[in-house]
């Protein structure tokens, strides 16, 4: 067989190349991972989520993910996948916990296990990740112990019962209420709670840390004694930090407290409730921000549970970000306190620059959350919010509109108070939606406002750069740090030769494609598609630049001779989310195959049924777009050097010019023909 290689006709520069390393999941080893994979059958972890019906090879189902009436929602059990097409979420049955429970990859792999009864066998880990491990999960332990001490203290005994309990029911709490926010009562006294914990072998090192016991010298008392507890998850669930109210009208002592900060627990990272919010929060795209514990119970209590708490602080970027996670759409319950809303308003800029969709719910005057919840009920609770919600650009207008009435000055300062808010915006389309009702609201032609947005914008630049010059001297004057390889994430858009070349390599790479006889030994082998199309690109040294492209190809090579390696599982369920999302949209029907094949009196007949006509066909149609990008370069650089007077470096990019002109006409005569010659 003679092979086409345009290196014969052309030497080209090489791309470099740094192998790329295997990303590492901490703690599980590979064998493990594999018999999770194995085992997880895709329809089988899906429906216990989702009500799949059989339509053909696949099963359909109302996607988890959005809020939809008509199922859109795949799962292909023989490609191991799902995908969504109202949606886009896609991946394989980890990535699915992943995207519904809100795990990481190690923690939705470990959830796997646990379903299949699976023994984890985790690596040998360094000294230093088990000390870190050991007293992170020490501090995870200690503060289960304490939430599970208080709530049964607060069930069981009688101080609980008469104070916690009582204080719960005064308000209306329903039991199940309580039970799911898993509050409790902390026993009045010094240290009733710090002596039942070492009692039972906790180490007083981590109640200390936890903040659960002070410690003064030589003395010890509990930090919550007398208070109703409210536990705070994490996003998988497992208690890091505790929020106590005192029940007694005592002036000189803090209505509430909340745990200091540890190893576990950051308050800017942490939201309250968004454990029991996240799936709602998924479901329904939207979430609902309020100020206090009780006013997210209560709202879960009226059937509004896609909400959390903030615990009385402005959102930070950490927070801004968790929700982001769940949902763009957030909405911003406020107390009916005019001057708390106006003194709250700029905290908004930051949720807007996050590139989120923020709506406000301003509540009667003297109400709160909790307090209205109860007054109106379920159906008058939801009612209200319906009627009442509104975008948060008009309303900060309308609100600010109210108290500059005949007075030019404090127009124009919030003119631009306003238009600060519309200029974090990152969508210059939502932007332009923006200044046309603020020009409306305020009576202001758009021309101003978009000249007040670019002189914003342009401020904010100069401060970000300033920002940005004062982190580089401050990094240059620090030890450089050791570079770490960053997953791939938002590559340049591939070619459509780049994802056809891709499709097929994953799709066949193990099938035979010819057999080969060799020169010397005159042995005959077989050569299979995945060979064959990386021999061409490297011996041409045309691999793609683009960094998707070369992490599959560069990691199909690698693994390409070892036994059993199947690609599309390869990348299927790689802990690159990135990379697992992109296999799965290649993998659906998103990449059909190509109508090319078949329009036009064309070939009819199955790819894998022609494989011997297609593979080159695809390698050179790829090589062919590659030469016409190098000869629109070289055209480039022809011109400049002209334009420079430079003919010696003209008549040397000509020359090269030419010989991919060579190429070109080589690689088009090779894609009329329909066979391997």
């Amino acid at each position: 067989m003679k092979r086409l290689l345009i290196v014969d006709i052309i030497r080209l520069k090489r791309c470099s190349f740094q192998a790329i390393s295997d990303i590492f999941v901490p703690m599980i080893d590979h064998a493990t991972i594999d018999r999770i994979i194995d085992a997880a059958e895709i329809s089988d972890v899906v429906g216990d989520f989702v009500t799949l019906r059989k339509r053909g090879v696949n099963m359909l189902g109302l996607c988890p993910f959005h809020n939809e009436k008509t199922p859109s929602f795949t799962v292909s059990p023989a490609k191991g996948i799902f995908k969504c097409f109202g949606c886009g979420k896609g991946g394989n049955s980890v990535n699915f916990i992943m995207e519904h429970e809100n795990l990481t990859y190690p923690e939705a792999l470990k959830w796997l296990a646990k379903k299949y009864n699976i023994e984890v066998q985790e690596e040998e880990e360094t000294e230093e990740q088990k000390q870190l491990k050991d007293s992170r999960e020490s501090l995870m332990i200690v503060s289960g112990f304490a939430q599970k001490y208080f709530t049964r203290y607060l069930w069981e005994e009688n101080e609980g019962r008469t104070i916690g309990l009582g204080y719960f029911r005064e308000r209306s709490f329903r039991d199940d209420i309580l039970k799911k926010f898993e509050v409790g009562f902390a026993p009045d006294g010094k240290t009733p709670f710090t002596e039942a914990a070492q009692r039972q072998g906790y180490k007083l090192d981590f109640l200390e840390k936890t903040g659960l016991t002070i410690k003064r010298d030589d003395w010890l008392r509990d930090r919550f004694a007398g208070r109703v507890m409210f536990p705070i998850h994490n996003l998988a669930g497992r208690v890091i930090a505790f929020g106590g109210r005192i029940l007694t009208n005592d002036k000189k002592t803090a209505k509430y407290l909340n745990s200091p900060e540890s190893d576990i627990y950051h308050k800017s990272r942490v939201l309250y409730g968004i454990y029991q919010a996240k799936r709602e929060m998924t479901r329904t795209d939207k979430c609902y921000l309020v100020e206090g514990y009780t006013d997210v119970m209560s709202l879960h209590q009226v059937g509004i549970e896609n909400v959390v708490a903030s615990s009385g602080t402005s959102l930070t970027p950490d927070q801004i970000r968790m929700v982001r996670r769940f949902t763009p759409n957030i909405t911003i319950i406020y107390d009916g306190d005019a001057a708390g809303i106006k003194a709250s308003l700029r905290g908004i800029d930051m949720v807007l620059e996050e590139g989120m969709n923020v709506k406000v719910l301003p509540l009667p005057d003297g109400e709160d959350p909790d307090s209205f919840a109860k007054k109106m009920g379920a159906s008058g609770f939801q009612e209200y919010m319906e009627q009442n919600e509104t975008d948060f650009i008009q309303f900060k207008t309308r609100l600010l509109l109210k108290s500059t009435e005949n007075d030019p000055v404090a127009k124009a300062r919030l003119i631009s108070d306003v238009i600060r808010s519309v200029s974090v915006i990152p969508d210059s389309i939502t932007r332009s939606v923006y200044i046309k009702e603020c020009s409306r609201l305020l009576g202001v032609d758009e021309e101003v406002l978009y000249t007040e947005v670019r002189k914003q914008k342009h401020q904010q630049t100069e401060e970000f750069r300033k920002r940005e010059f004062r982190e580089q001297s401050r990094r240059q004057a620090a030890p450089p740090q050791p570079v770490q390889e960053e997953p791939v994430a938002r590559p340049v858009r591939l070619l459509v030769e780049e994802l056809e070349f891709l499709r097929f390599l994953l799709k066949y790479c193990t099938s035979d494609l010819y057999e080969e006889e060799d020169e010397e030994t005159h042995e005959t082998r077989t050569l299979s598609v995945g060979e064959f199309m990386i021999d061409e690109l490297e011996a041409d040294e045309l691999v793609s630049e683009n960094a998707l492209f070369k992490k599959v190809f560069y990691e199909v090579r690698e693994n390409l001779y070892k036994e059993n390696f199947d690609p599309w599982k390869h990348f299927v369920y790689h802990p690159d989310a990135s990379m697992s999302k992109f296999a799965t949209d290649l993998l659906s029907e998103k990449y059909t195959e190509s109508k090319r094949w078949t329009k036009a009196g064309a070939f009819t007949e199955k790819e894998e049924d022609i494989l011997d006509v297609l593979i080159p066909r695809i390698v050179n149609e790829y090589k062919l777009r590659k030469i016409k990008m190098m000869m629109a370069e070289i055209e480039k650089a022809i011109d400049k050097a002209a334009a420079d007077n430079d003919f010696d470096r003209v008549i040397e990019e000509q020359s090269i010019y030419m010989n991919l002109k060579r190429a070109e006409k080589e690689l088009a005569k090779s894609l009329g023909s329909r066979t391997i010659n």
